[in-house]
Protein backbone atom coordinates (compact mmCIF):
# COMPACT_ATOMS: atom_id res chain seq x y z
CA UNK A 1 0.00 0.00 0.00
CA UNK A 2 2.50 2.24 0.98
CA UNK A 3 4.01 2.43 -3.12
CA UNK A 4 0.87 3.73 -3.91
CA UNK A 5 0.33 6.11 -1.11
CA UNK A 6 3.98 7.11 -0.02
CA UNK A 7 2.81 9.50 2.21
CA UNK A 8 0.68 6.78 4.49
CA UNK A 9 3.03 7.16 7.25
CA UNK A 10 2.99 10.89 7.72
CA UNK A 11 -0.73 10.63 7.25
CA UNK A 12 -1.15 8.11 10.24
CA UNK A 13 1.29 10.25 12.57
CA UNK A 14 -0.44 13.54 11.64
CA UNK A 15 2.59 14.85 10.09
CA UNK A 16 0.96 15.33 6.88
CA UNK A 17 -2.69 15.82 6.07
CA UNK A 18 -4.09 13.87 2.89
CA UNK A 19 -6.11 15.92 0.04
CA UNK A 20 -9.34 15.04 -0.12
CA UNK A 21 -8.44 14.07 -3.84
CA UNK A 22 -6.01 11.71 -2.06
CA UNK A 23 -8.71 10.73 0.54
CA UNK A 24 -10.89 9.44 -1.91
CA UNK A 25 -8.21 7.63 -4.11
CA UNK A 26 -7.27 5.68 -0.48
CA UNK A 27 -10.91 4.84 0.47
CA UNK A 28 -11.51 3.21 -3.34
CA UNK A 29 -7.79 1.41 -2.76
CA UNK A 30 -9.06 -0.12 0.65
CA UNK A 31 -12.37 -0.68 -0.01
CA UNK A 32 -14.31 1.58 2.48
CA UNK A 33 -16.82 4.57 2.28
CA UNK A 34 -15.16 7.88 2.59
CA UNK A 35 -16.81 8.44 5.49
CA UNK A 36 -14.91 5.59 7.60
CA UNK A 37 -11.71 7.83 7.44
CA UNK A 38 -13.31 10.63 9.54
CA UNK A 39 -14.30 8.45 12.18
CA UNK A 40 -12.66 8.38 15.63
CA UNK A 41 -12.06 5.03 15.39
CA UNK A 42 -12.88 2.03 12.59
CA UNK A 43 -16.66 0.75 12.58
CA UNK A 44 -16.45 -3.13 13.57
CA UNK A 45 -18.53 -4.46 10.98
CA UNK A 46 -19.63 -7.63 11.14
CA UNK A 47 -20.88 -10.37 8.95
CA UNK A 48 -24.79 -10.28 7.96
CA UNK A 49 -25.01 -14.10 8.49
CA UNK A 50 -24.28 -16.22 11.32
CA UNK A 51 -20.10 -17.24 11.32
CA UNK A 52 -18.97 -20.60 11.35
CA UNK A 53 -15.57 -19.79 10.72
CA UNK A 54 -12.88 -20.69 13.42
CA UNK A 55 -8.88 -20.60 13.50
CA UNK A 56 -7.54 -22.96 16.01
CA UNK A 57 -10.28 -23.27 17.61
CA UNK A 58 -11.38 -19.24 18.19
CA UNK A 59 -13.67 -17.61 16.17
CA UNK A 60 -12.96 -15.55 13.09
CA UNK A 61 -12.08 -11.46 13.77
CA UNK A 62 -13.22 -8.94 11.43
CA UNK A 63 -14.46 -10.13 7.82
CA UNK A 64 -12.59 -8.23 4.80
CA UNK A 65 -14.33 -6.25 2.68
CA UNK A 66 -13.94 -8.66 0.04
CA UNK A 67 -15.75 -10.81 1.98
CA UNK A 68 -18.58 -8.71 2.95
CA UNK A 69 -18.88 -7.85 -0.92
CA UNK A 70 -18.84 -10.67 -2.12
CA UNK A 71 -21.97 -11.70 0.37
CA UNK A 72 -24.02 -8.34 0.25
CA UNK A 73 -23.45 -8.80 -4.03
CA UNK A 74 -24.94 -12.86 -3.18
CA UNK A 75 -27.87 -11.93 -0.55
CA UNK A 76 -28.67 -8.68 -4.05
CA UNK A 77 -29.03 -11.57 -6.37
CA UNK A 78 -30.77 -14.32 -4.07
CA UNK A 79 -33.39 -11.40 -3.17
CA UNK A 80 -33.50 -10.40 -6.87
CA UNK A 81 -34.26 -13.93 -7.77
CA UNK A 82 -36.52 -15.04 -4.85
CA UNK A 83 -39.19 -11.68 -6.20
CA UNK A 84 -38.78 -14.08 -9.91
CA UNK A 85 -39.57 -17.13 -8.39
CA UNK A 86 -42.14 -15.44 -6.71
CA UNK A 87 -43.66 -13.89 -9.99
CA UNK A 88 -43.22 -16.66 -12.21
CA UNK A 89 -45.04 -18.91 -9.35
CA UNK A 90 -41.97 -21.49 -8.90
CA UNK A 91 -42.66 -24.32 -6.90
CA UNK A 92 -40.37 -24.32 -3.70
CA UNK A 93 -37.73 -26.60 -3.18
CA UNK A 94 -38.94 -29.13 -0.10
CA UNK A 95 -35.09 -30.20 0.77
CA UNK A 96 -34.11 -26.78 2.05
CA UNK A 97 -34.53 -27.39 5.91
CA UNK A 98 -35.93 -30.94 5.59
CA UNK A 99 -32.66 -32.44 7.25
CA UNK A 100 -31.90 -31.74 11.48
CA UNK A 101 -29.18 -32.16 13.50
CA UNK A 102 -30.05 -35.60 14.88
CA UNK A 103 -30.47 -36.87 11.70
CA UNK A 104 -28.04 -39.76 10.70
CA UNK A 105 -25.22 -38.15 8.53
CA UNK A 106 -25.58 -41.54 6.30
CA UNK A 107 -29.43 -41.23 5.76
CA UNK A 108 -28.83 -37.48 4.79
CA UNK A 109 -26.03 -38.08 2.20
CA UNK A 110 -28.22 -40.99 0.69
CA UNK A 111 -31.35 -38.55 0.50
CA UNK A 112 -29.00 -35.59 -0.95
CA UNK A 113 -27.51 -37.93 -3.42
CA UNK A 114 -30.31 -39.21 -4.88
CA UNK A 115 -32.13 -35.38 -4.58
CA UNK A 116 -28.84 -34.34 -6.69
CA UNK A 117 -28.70 -37.19 -9.35
CA UNK A 118 -24.84 -37.66 -8.06
CA UNK A 119 -24.60 -41.45 -6.68
CA UNK A 120 -21.42 -43.26 -7.58
CA UNK A 121 -22.76 -44.46 -10.98
CA UNK A 122 -23.19 -41.01 -12.66
CA UNK A 123 -19.92 -39.91 -11.13
CA UNK A 124 -18.06 -43.19 -12.90
CA UNK A 125 -19.43 -42.08 -15.71
CA UNK A 126 -17.58 -38.91 -15.54
CA UNK A 127 -13.91 -38.65 -17.35
CA UNK A 128 -12.24 -36.85 -14.57
CA UNK A 129 -12.94 -35.51 -11.31
CA UNK A 130 -13.45 -32.00 -13.17
CA UNK A 131 -16.33 -33.23 -15.19
CA UNK A 132 -17.75 -34.67 -11.88
CA UNK A 133 -17.73 -31.39 -10.13
CA UNK A 134 -19.99 -29.61 -13.27
CA UNK A 135 -22.27 -32.89 -12.63
CA UNK A 136 -22.49 -31.87 -9.20
CA UNK A 137 -23.02 -28.41 -10.02
CA UNK A 138 -25.71 -29.43 -12.51
CA UNK A 139 -27.56 -31.65 -10.42
CA UNK A 140 -28.21 -28.28 -7.93
CA UNK A 141 -28.86 -26.18 -10.67
CA UNK A 142 -31.34 -28.93 -12.02
CA UNK A 143 -33.42 -28.99 -8.38
CA UNK A 144 -33.19 -25.19 -7.92
CA UNK A 145 -30.44 -24.17 -6.26
CA UNK A 146 -28.44 -21.18 -7.16
CA UNK A 147 -24.48 -22.62 -6.95
CA UNK A 148 -22.03 -19.72 -7.53
CA UNK A 149 -18.41 -19.86 -8.16
CA UNK A 150 -15.95 -17.42 -8.23
CA UNK A 151 -12.09 -16.75 -6.83
CA UNK A 152 -12.41 -12.85 -6.93
CA UNK A 153 -15.18 -10.31 -5.90
CA UNK A 154 -17.78 -9.73 -8.46
CA UNK A 155 -15.76 -9.29 -11.90
CA UNK A 156 -12.16 -7.60 -11.19
CA UNK A 157 -9.80 -9.95 -10.90
CA UNK A 158 -7.73 -7.55 -8.78
CA UNK A 159 -9.70 -8.34 -5.66
CA UNK A 160 -8.67 -12.24 -5.38
CA UNK A 161 -11.07 -13.58 -2.57
CA UNK A 162 -9.01 -15.52 0.11
CA UNK A 163 -9.48 -19.40 0.96
CA UNK A 164 -8.07 -19.09 4.01
CA UNK A 165 -10.37 -16.73 5.22
CA UNK A 166 -13.18 -18.71 3.80
CA UNK A 167 -14.50 -21.47 1.79
CA UNK A 168 -18.14 -20.88 1.29
CA UNK A 169 -21.55 -19.95 2.21
CA UNK A 170 -25.19 -20.75 2.00
CA UNK A 171 -27.99 -18.73 1.78
CA UNK A 172 -30.85 -20.81 2.67
CA UNK A 173 -34.55 -20.01 1.64
CA UNK A 174 -37.01 -22.29 0.46
CA UNK A 175 -37.43 -20.10 -2.63
CA UNK A 176 -33.86 -19.26 -3.84
CA UNK A 177 -31.18 -21.63 -1.99
CA UNK A 178 -27.71 -19.99 -2.59
CA UNK A 179 -24.17 -21.52 -2.62
CA UNK A 180 -21.50 -19.75 -2.71
CA UNK A 181 -18.07 -21.13 -3.61
CA UNK A 182 -14.75 -19.47 -3.29
CA UNK A 183 -13.14 -20.26 -6.42
CA UNK A 184 -9.53 -19.46 -5.50
CA UNK A 185 -9.71 -22.62 -3.85
CA UNK A 186 -7.78 -25.14 -5.07
CA UNK A 187 -10.26 -26.46 -7.94
CA UNK A 188 -10.23 -30.33 -5.81
CA UNK A 189 -11.20 -28.55 -2.44
CA UNK A 190 -14.31 -26.84 -4.53
CA UNK A 191 -16.02 -30.64 -4.61
CA UNK A 192 -16.34 -30.66 -0.68
CA UNK A 193 -16.96 -27.29 -0.03
CA UNK A 194 -19.91 -27.99 -2.45
CA UNK A 195 -21.27 -30.64 -0.48
CA UNK A 196 -20.51 -28.79 2.72
CA UNK A 197 -22.44 -26.28 1.69
CA UNK A 198 -25.77 -28.21 0.39
CA UNK A 199 -25.72 -29.29 3.55
CA UNK A 200 -26.38 -26.31 5.70
CA UNK A 201 -29.45 -25.99 3.30
CA UNK A 202 -30.63 -29.22 4.07
CA UNK A 203 -30.93 -27.84 7.59
CA UNK A 204 -32.05 -24.32 6.00
CA UNK A 205 -29.29 -22.90 7.76
CA UNK A 206 -27.32 -19.43 6.62
CA UNK A 207 -23.63 -19.84 7.53
CA UNK A 208 -20.28 -18.73 6.18
CA UNK A 209 -17.54 -21.46 6.29
CA UNK A 210 -14.13 -22.26 6.33
CA UNK A 211 -14.09 -26.02 7.47
CA UNK A 212 -11.85 -28.34 5.02
CA UNK A 213 -12.43 -31.95 4.24
CA UNK A 214 -10.50 -32.92 7.35
CA UNK A 215 -11.76 -33.69 10.89
CA UNK A 216 -12.43 -30.80 12.58
CA UNK A 217 -12.25 -29.75 15.96
CA UNK A 218 -13.35 -26.29 18.00
CA UNK A 219 -16.08 -25.83 15.26
CA UNK A 220 -19.78 -25.80 15.94
CA UNK A 221 -21.83 -28.66 15.99
CA UNK A 222 -23.55 -27.88 12.92
CA UNK A 223 -19.98 -27.86 10.93
CA UNK A 224 -19.03 -30.74 12.18
CA UNK A 225 -22.93 -32.73 11.27
CA UNK A 226 -21.94 -30.65 7.90
CA UNK A 227 -18.33 -32.05 7.27
CA UNK A 228 -19.74 -35.86 7.91
CA UNK A 229 -22.71 -35.57 5.99
CA UNK A 230 -20.29 -33.85 2.83
CA UNK A 231 -17.74 -36.78 3.43
CA UNK A 232 -20.66 -39.48 3.31
CA UNK A 233 -21.68 -37.94 0.08
CA UNK A 234 -19.05 -38.02 -1.45
CA UNK A 235 -17.12 -40.84 -0.26
CA UNK A 236 -19.69 -43.84 1.09
CA UNK A 237 -18.30 -45.54 3.97
CA UNK A 238 -19.88 -49.17 2.89
CA UNK A 239 -18.60 -48.55 -0.56
CA UNK A 240 -15.34 -47.23 0.41
CA UNK A 241 -14.53 -50.13 2.69
CA UNK A 242 -15.72 -52.78 0.01
CA UNK A 243 -12.79 -51.08 -2.09
CA UNK A 244 -10.25 -51.41 0.54
CA UNK A 245 -7.36 -53.25 -0.46
CA UNK A 246 -5.22 -54.84 2.15
CA UNK A 247 -1.50 -54.49 1.97
CA UNK A 248 -1.69 -51.54 -0.55
CA UNK A 249 0.19 -48.80 -0.51
CA UNK A 250 -0.69 -45.48 1.02
CA UNK A 251 -0.08 -43.91 -2.29
CA UNK A 252 -1.55 -46.31 -4.63
CA UNK A 253 -4.43 -46.73 -2.69
CA UNK A 254 -5.04 -42.44 -2.76
CA UNK A 255 -4.66 -42.64 -6.11
CA UNK A 256 -6.60 -45.55 -7.12
CA UNK A 257 -9.40 -44.37 -4.54
CA UNK A 258 -9.03 -40.61 -5.90
CA UNK A 259 -10.34 -41.86 -9.70
CA UNK A 260 -12.78 -44.07 -8.18
CA UNK A 261 -14.59 -41.65 -6.38
CA UNK A 262 -13.46 -38.47 -8.45
CA UNK A 263 -12.77 -36.15 -5.06
CA UNK A 264 -9.32 -34.91 -3.91
CA UNK A 265 -7.02 -36.94 -2.24
CA UNK A 266 -7.59 -34.96 0.95
CA UNK A 267 -11.22 -36.39 1.25
CA UNK A 268 -9.54 -39.95 0.27
CA UNK A 269 -7.34 -39.27 3.55
CA UNK A 270 -10.26 -38.36 5.65
CA UNK A 271 -12.21 -41.49 4.85
CA UNK A 272 -9.66 -43.84 5.44
CA UNK A 273 -9.11 -42.15 8.38
CA UNK A 274 -12.87 -42.89 9.20
CA UNK A 275 -12.76 -46.42 7.93
CA UNK A 276 -10.34 -47.48 10.63
CA UNK A 277 -7.52 -48.35 7.64
CA UNK A 278 -5.61 -45.57 8.68
CA UNK A 279 -4.22 -44.69 12.42
CA UNK A 280 -4.40 -40.67 13.70
CA UNK A 281 -0.65 -40.76 13.77
CA UNK A 282 -0.50 -41.84 9.76
CA UNK A 283 -3.17 -39.76 8.87
CA UNK A 284 -1.35 -36.65 10.34
CA UNK A 285 1.86 -37.29 8.62
CA UNK A 286 0.25 -37.88 5.58
CA UNK A 287 -2.17 -35.45 5.97
CA UNK A 288 0.45 -32.73 6.16
CA UNK A 289 2.20 -34.20 3.15
CA UNK A 290 -0.72 -33.79 0.82
CA UNK A 291 -1.68 -30.17 1.78
CA UNK A 292 2.03 -29.33 1.26
CA UNK A 293 1.82 -31.01 -2.22
CA UNK A 294 -1.36 -29.61 -3.48
CA UNK A 295 -0.53 -26.33 -2.07
CA UNK A 296 2.87 -25.62 -4.40
CA UNK A 297 0.22 -26.72 -7.11
CA UNK A 298 -1.90 -24.31 -6.67
CA UNK A 299 0.72 -21.77 -6.52
CA UNK A 300 1.97 -22.21 -10.19
CA UNK A 301 -1.38 -21.07 -10.90
CA UNK A 302 -4.67 -21.66 -13.53
CA UNK A 303 -5.31 -20.21 -16.82
CA UNK A 304 -7.90 -18.17 -17.36
CA UNK A 305 -10.41 -20.53 -19.10
CA UNK A 306 -13.33 -19.35 -21.27
CA UNK A 307 -14.87 -16.31 -20.61
CA UNK A 308 -18.42 -17.06 -20.71
CA UNK A 309 -18.23 -19.98 -19.00
CA UNK A 310 -16.28 -18.79 -16.13
CA UNK A 311 -19.22 -15.46 -15.86
CA UNK A 312 -21.75 -18.24 -16.02
CA UNK A 313 -20.38 -19.95 -13.39
CA UNK A 314 -19.89 -16.79 -11.00
CA UNK A 315 -23.40 -16.28 -10.75
CA UNK A 316 -25.01 -19.68 -11.89
CA UNK A 317 -26.76 -20.88 -14.86
CA UNK A 318 -30.08 -20.54 -13.39
CA UNK A 319 -29.52 -17.13 -12.10
CA UNK A 320 -28.26 -15.87 -15.30
CA UNK A 321 -30.69 -16.97 -17.63
CA UNK A 322 -34.05 -15.93 -15.27
CA UNK A 323 -32.42 -12.69 -15.32
CA UNK A 324 -31.77 -12.23 -19.19
CA UNK A 325 -35.31 -14.01 -19.78
CA UNK A 326 -36.62 -10.99 -17.30
CA UNK A 327 -34.75 -8.50 -18.79
CA UNK A 328 -35.83 -8.81 -22.28
CA UNK A 329 -39.30 -8.94 -20.82
CA UNK A 330 -38.76 -5.43 -19.80
CA UNK A 331 -39.48 -6.46 -15.63
CA UNK A 332 -35.24 -5.76 -15.12
CA UNK A 333 -33.65 -2.62 -15.71
CA UNK A 334 -30.33 -3.56 -18.26
CA UNK A 335 -28.38 -1.08 -15.63
CA UNK A 336 -29.71 -3.75 -12.92
CA UNK A 337 -28.75 -6.84 -14.60
CA UNK A 338 -25.46 -5.91 -16.17
CA UNK A 339 -24.52 -4.95 -12.16
CA UNK A 340 -25.65 -8.33 -10.77
CA UNK A 341 -23.78 -10.36 -13.58
CA UNK A 342 -20.82 -8.27 -13.79
CA UNK A 343 -20.49 -6.97 -17.10
CA UNK A 344 -20.47 -3.75 -19.01
CA UNK A 345 -21.24 -4.42 -22.80
CA UNK A 346 -25.10 -5.26 -24.55
CA UNK A 347 -22.66 -7.51 -26.53
CA UNK A 348 -21.60 -9.68 -23.31
CA UNK A 349 -25.11 -9.30 -22.43
CA UNK A 350 -26.44 -11.11 -25.67
CA UNK A 351 -23.75 -14.05 -25.81
CA UNK A 352 -24.75 -14.62 -22.09
CA UNK A 353 -28.27 -15.14 -23.17
CA UNK A 354 -27.06 -17.21 -26.03
CA UNK A 355 -25.38 -19.00 -23.93
CA UNK A 356 -28.12 -20.12 -21.35
CA UNK A 357 -30.36 -20.98 -24.41
CA UNK A 358 -32.54 -17.53 -24.02
CA UNK A 359 -31.39 -16.15 -27.30
CA UNK A 360 -30.65 -17.50 -30.62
Amino acid sequence: MEHRFPKLALWESGEARPTLKQLQAFATAVHVPIGYLFLPAPPVEQLPIPDFRTMDGRGVGRPSPDLLDMLYACQERQGWFKDYARSVRLPVIEQVGSARLGDSPTAVAAAMSEALGFDLAARAACRTWEEALRLFIGGADNLGILVMVSGVVLSNNNRRLDPEEFRGFALADPQAPLVFINGADSKSAQMFTLAHELAHLWLGATAVSNAGAGPIHGHRREEVWCNAVAAELLVPLEALQADLRENEKLEDAVARLTRRYKVSSLVILRRLLDAGWLTQVQFDVAWAIERARLRALAEQGNGGGDFYRTTLARVSRRFARALVESTLEGQTLYRDAFRMLGVAKTETFNHIGQEVGVLV
